[in-house]
C-alpha cells in the first residue's frame, strides 16, 4: 500500500510541474543559421538567426524589438519585430522568427587578413509591455575572414 502511495505521490508531483508553454513574457528558442559564413562584399547576402517564439498575449507589434549582440565584438543591434499583422492568432502566439546579423558582423581591425574569426550571438525579445524574454546564444558559429 505504502508503495502504491509513494508511486501517486510522484506521478503527481510531475504533473504538477508542467511549465506552461505560453508565458506573458516572450518566449524564444534557438532553430539555426541561414547561412554560417559571413561576406561583408557588395551583395551578399549575410546571416540570419532562426529562433521560435511564443507569446501568451500575442503582443509583438510594432513597438516590440529584437535585440541582437555579437558575442565577439561586443557590438549591439535592435531590429523591429517583423509585421504580423496579417497573424488572425492574437493569444497564444507561436511563430518562427528570422533575424538578419549583417550590421554586426566584422572582424577586430587589429586582425591580420586572412585570419578567419568566429562569431557567436546573443538573442532576446522585448514584447509591446515591455516584457523581455529568455536570453539565448547561437548554437551555430558564424566565420568571417578577415580582410
Amino acid at each position: 500500500m505504502r508503495v502504491v502511495i509513494a508511486i501517486l505521490v510522484v506521478m503527481l508531483f510531475f504533473t504538477s510541474c508542467k511549465k506552461d508553454k505560453y508565458t506573458s513574457a516572450p518566449q524564444i528558442k534557438y532553430k539555426s543559421l541561414t547561412t554560417n559564413f559571413f561576406d561583408n562584399s557588395v551583395g551578399a547576402v549575410s546571416p540570419a538567426v532562426v529562433f521560435s517564439i511564443t507569446d501568451a498575449e500575442g503582443d509583438l507589434g510594432d513597438t516590440a524589438y529584437i535585440h541582437l549582440k555579437n558575442l565577439l565584438t561586443g557590438q549591439i543591434d535592435s531590429l523591429p519585430f517583423p509585421d504580423i499583422s496579417g497573424a488572425s492568432i492574437k493569444k497564444n502566439l507561436k511563430a518562427d522568427i528570422t533575424a538578419s546579423v549583417g550590421r554586426l558582423g566584422g572582424c577586430f581591425t587589429s586582425n591580420p587578413p586572412g585570419r578567419v574569426d568566429t562569431m557567436y550571438y546573443e538573442i532576446y525579445v522585448t514584447d509591446f509591455a515591455k516584457n523581455k524574454s529568455n536570453t539565448i546564444v547561437t548554437g551555430d558559429p558564424v566565420f568571417q575572414q578577415c580582410q
